[in-house]
């Protein structure tokens, strides 16, 4: 039984993941028809918060399967400074659960009066960033009541996922995207054992997040969630960048959690753990490898066998649960953080 609309939202991601595989891959592919004849040089994605998180996972996914440059967009480019660049050859992405964000709507805006082709990823049919586009993959998530994204954000990676997939028209990908929704219900399976580990750090009020490749986007959405619900000063890294000055805030118990996939960094980011682990960090291990899961004082074990390029979907689930566990044994609202309302309207 779900204690918070946020409880209810993490456990209802499966559900929403197998939805918008059902009902939106026709979209998508019809989506990757027209950019496969418009032959796009490059991708700009604009997005806030979540949302640019999985635009994160968006400059991996596109540049390592589809040979495609990324670029994340600076709205204030388009918004405060009237200085937007040249998008003409390009592909521009909304990416926005409520769609009511002026200045990605903007972007989008833009792009499209300067010839590019325009999607929008949203959680919202009739707003105003679908309206903008030429193109919408609608999430179709259900409301999301309580304030920090959960569904809407593993719903946006899915998105891209699939339009990324349908534009390299790859059976083996198809097959293996078709696994994410099982994947994540077997995440959601550590739920009581994260609710009740979460007590250990409810003194905590710093921590670093670090991975690397695809789940660098992991790392920003888990130490955004800490922040927004556990009021946690938590720091997201590549782990490249933190050996390049920020390592030296690594004292004994101070706490890490590190995201270790399956795929090409697993081995860099074993060694770099295992190191932070001589220099007595408190390590928490979001991994399905059990030489990265050794190192740690806490275990979130994933389900074997997931593509590196999948991983982001599930990883997230249990750094989802643990700031979930962190807040409430906080004693705070997980579905009303202060300061924070659902719909943010920035310029």
């Amino acid at each position: 039984m779900a204690h918070s609309f946020l409880e209810q939202e993490i456990l209802e991601q499966p559900e929403v993941l197998d939805r918008l595989l059902r009902e939106q891959w026709t979209e998508a592919k019809r989506i990757a028809q027209s950019i496969r004849r418009r032959n796009p040089r490059f991708v700009m994605i604009a997005a806030r918060g979540s949302s640019d998180n999985a635009a994160r996972y968006g400059q991996y996914l596109f540049g390592i399967a589809n040979g495609l440059p990324v670029a994340l967009a600076t709205p204030s480019l388009f918004t405060l400074y009237s200085a937007a660049p040249c998008l003409e050859q390009s592909l521009v992405v909304g990416i926005s659960q409520s769609g009511q964000s002026p200045d990605i709507v903007t972007v989008v805006e833009e792009g499209r009066h300067q010839g590019a082709l325009t999607v929008a990823i949203t959680n919202s049919p009739d707003s105003p960033l679908a309206s903008a586009a030429e193109y919408v993959l609608w999430l179709n998530a259900g409301e999301e009541r309580s304030i920090a994204a959960t569904k809407t954000y593993t719903a946006s990676l899915l998105a891209l996922a699939m339009l990324s997939t349908a534009l390299r028209e790859d059976l083996t990908r198809y097959r293996a995207i078709e696994t994410v929704p099982e994947s994540v219900s077997q995440a959601l399976a550590l739920r009581s054992t994260v609710m009740l580990a979460a007590q250990r750090y409810c003194y905590a009020n710093a921590c670093i997040v670090i991975s690397r490749g695809y789940n660098y986007a992991t790392a920003f959405e888990i130490a955004l969630k800490l922040k927004e619900l556990a009021y946690m000063l938590a720091e997201p890294y590549s782990s490249a960048d933190f050996q390049h000055g920020p390592v030296a805030l690594i004292e004994r118990g101070f706490p890490v959690i590190g995201i270790v996939p399956e795929g090409q960094v697993r081995e860099e980011l074993v060694d770099f753990i295992n190191r932070l682990k001589q220099q007595e960090a408190e390590l928490i291990i979001v991994s399905a490898c059990e030489e990265a899961l050794a190192l740690a004082q806490m275990r979130l074990p994933l389900p074997e066998g997931l593509p590196e390029w999948l991983s982001p979907l599930v990883a997230v689930v249990p750094g989802q649960l643990l700031s979930m566990g962190i807040t409430v044994s906080k004693g705070l609202d997980p579905d009303h953080p202060r300061g924070l309302r659902k719909v943010t309207r920035t310029r």
